[in-house]
Formats: C-alpha cells, sequence, structure tokens
C-alpha cells in the first residue's frame, strides 16, 4: 500500500465548493437485514491498481487495506486527510479527480460529493447488504461501513470531588453546575456530524444556542482529537467529554480507565449513531477494483476485522457487535436519515460563525 497525505484545505474551501450542494430529506430507517457481501476473486485484480482518498486515520483503515492488497493482490494507493479535507479535494479536482474510492469518517463528507454528481451507482446488492438504518434513501451513491455512536465520557471520581451530577444527556452540559468541565472537539468530524444531527433534529435555532451556551458554559475546546478528550478524562483533567465510543473502546486497558461511557437515551442527538461511508467517483466507475474493494468493506472478513480492529459496530448480518459495550440495536439517539447530514457546509458555517472554528 503506497500512502500519501494532502496539505490540508482549509474549511472555507469546502464550504465555497460545496455551497449549494448539499441537502436531505426527513426521515429513518429500521431494517435489521444485515447480509453479506463476498470479496473479489483474488486472481482477477492481481497487479491492478487504485487511488483511495481516506477520511479515516491510517492507524484505523491501513492495516484493513493491507489485508485487501494480500487477498487481492491489487495495489492500493491511499491519500490521507480529514474527511472535510478529502471531500473538498475531490468538489476542487471535480472529473480530473485521481480519486476512485472516497472512504469517509462520517456520511455528510461523501454525501456532499454524492449531491455534486460526483460519485458513481453502486450495485443494488451491495447497498442492499447492509442495514437501512446506514444506507441512503432512493440512491445507491454511496453506502455505510461501519456504525459508531457518540457518548459522552465522564470520570466518575472527578464528578464526586467536583460535586457533579452524573450527566444523562447533552442537553444537561449547559447546566452552570458543569462550567469549565466539559471538553469538545469542534474540527472533529464526529463532532461536526453530531452538530449537523442536533440542526437536522431540533432545528437550527436549537443547534446554535446549545453551542452558545456551551460557549459561555467555558467547554474546553482546545483539544485536537478525542483521543486527547479520553485521555483528559481518564487523568481527572476535565470530568467530561464527548467523543465516540470507540475511542474508548479499542483502549487496550479500557477495563481499568477511570473514565466511562455514557450512551445517551431517546432522541438525543449526543446519542448519534452515525457510519462511516465509502463511494466510488466518476473516475472510478470502470476500475473493478474500485467495486472490489467496497466489496470486501462490507464482506464478512472486512467486517470482522473493523470489529476486531477499530471496535465499530458491523453493518451486515452474520457478524457480532464488538464486546463490552451496548449491542447496536440498543442504541437511539435521533430518529433521522444519515442522508441529511450531508449540510456539513452549514454545520461548519455556525461553528465559524460561533468562533469555535477557525
Amino acid at each position: 500500500m503506497r500512502r500519501m497525505r494532502l496539505l490540508p484545505l482549509a474549511v472555507a474551501t469546502l464550504l465555497a465548493l460545496t455551497a449549494g450542494a448539499c441537502g436531505g430529506d426527513d426521515g429513518s430507517g429500521g431494517s435489521s437485514d444485515r447480509r453479506g457481501t463476498t470479496p473479489a476473486e483474488s486472481g482477477d485484480l492481481a497487479g491492478k491498481k487504485l487511488v483511495l482518498y481516506s477520511g479515516r486515520d491510517e492507524e484505523l483503515i491501513g492495516p484493513i487495506v493491507d489485508a485487501f492488497e494480500k487477498e487481492t493482490g491489487a495495489e492500493v494507493e491511499v491519500r490521507y486527510g480529514s474527511s472535510s479535507e478529502m471531500a473538498a479535494q475531490i468538489l476542487e479536482e471535480g472529473g480530473a479527480t485521481p480519486a476512485e474510492v472516497f472512504y469517509s469518517q462520517e456520511v455528510g463528507a461523501v454525501g456532499a460529493l454524492a449531491k455534486a454528481g460526483l460519485l458513481s451507482e453502486l450495485p443494488e446488492d451491495v447497498v442492499t447488504s447492509v442495514q437501512e438504518r446506514f444506507r441512503p434513501k432512493g440512491e445507491r451513491l454511496w453506502v455505510g461501513v461501519t456504525g459508531r455512536s457518540r457518548v459522552i465520557v465522564h470520570n466518575p471520581d472527578a464528578l464526586a470531588d467536583l460535586g457533579l451530577d452524573t450527566p444523562s444527556g447533552v442537553a444537561d452540559l449547559t447546566d452552570p453546575q458543569y462550567k469549565g468541565h466539559v471538553a469538545i472537539v469542534p474540527g472533529n468530524a464526529g463532532f461536526k456530524a453530531f452538530v449537523t444531527a442536533f440542526r437536522v433534529s431540533e432545528g437550527e435555532d436549537a443547534a446554535r444556542k446549545w453551542l452558545t451556551d456551551m460557549k459561555a458554559n467555558q467547554a474546553d475546546a482546545s483539544f485536537e482529537s478525542n483521543g486527547d478528550v479520553l485521555e483528559a478524562v481518564n487523568n481527572g483533567d476535565v470530568a467530561i467529554g464527548l467523543i465516540n465510543h470507540y475511542y474508548w473502546a479499542r483502549h487496550e486497558n479500557r477495563d481499568q480507565l477511570a473514565a466511562k461511557l455514557i450512551f445517551p437515551k431517546g432522541d438525543d442527538p449526543g446519542g448519534l449513531v452515525n457510519a462511516t461511508a465509502v463511494g466510488i467517483t466518476k473516475k472510478g466507475a470502470d476500475n473493478p477494483v474500485a467495486l472490489a474493494l467496497v466489496r470486501y468493506l462490507l464482506s464478512a472478513d472486512g467486517q470482522q476485522r473493523f470489529v476486531e480492529e477499530t471496535w465499530e459496530y458491523p453493518v451486515i448480518e452474520g457478524v457480532g457487535d464488538p464486546e463490552g459495550i451496548p449491542a447496536l440495536d440498543s442504541l437511539e439517539g435521533p430518529a433521522i436519515d444519515l442522508a441529511d447530514l450531508d449540510s456539513l457546509e452549514a454545520t461548519e458555517a455556525l461553528l465559524a460563525d460561533l468562533g469555535l472554528l477557525e
């Protein structure tokens, strides 16, 4: 696997390029169908090449790409960056993009490319192999690959020492008792997706008010990653943080961590169950390696690797959920169509307007 990292693109670039290109319809999925797809025959692809733009970190996706190369004999050149950076790059490159597959950390970025007409249609059997909640309605331009839940990470000992109540959802965090005790990462794709879900499910005004109140309550936005937040909460440097579940779940010493997780109940936007998502660009439509990679990601082997290596939820039938965390079917969160998360540019504009995003 060849690895490249593209130079970061300013958020403003993505806003300018995607303005007017994103939208979505209300709705929700509910099927429990999780049938797997079949990986390509390894001999068919030996020596063939693919360019993958990945909005997922090399630490997470690299081993799975390596496994695909080993099985098929294909060569994958991966270019890494944040999901918004990669989406902006493809939008800027347009039809001339070298990207043949885009694998996003969340649905919003890949949805923006779909709205811009830069993705090719996936086979019906690929899309329908995935649980309904993790695929778009009425189109086949992208498909979910893994599920991940937003959670509240907290340190019970720190809360007790500070005399603070244990929060149950994100609405609690604007209470004055939590002033200066909550960590967030506004630049993170997971946080942006959560805010987008907040906007979609409860309205623009409600999302703006929550963010404004969090800022007034001195939420600490200085952290660069979810991993940094988890470490700070575990060390007691901050009592509460907002992260994705797998940062805690995949920790090698998670049973010894002081930090614990809260999975918000009901329609709390803080309990958003989002997906990583993949699409094949128009450039990759005729490259058999592109479809083979998508099929591999959704195969039983590929899904099991995600469960074991990233601790995310599988989206096909026949692969068990990661151990030690709530079952996927038990998770709730806002009842939205994940396709509605493609209004990423509006979320980034809101965060920038409030001074939470440069």
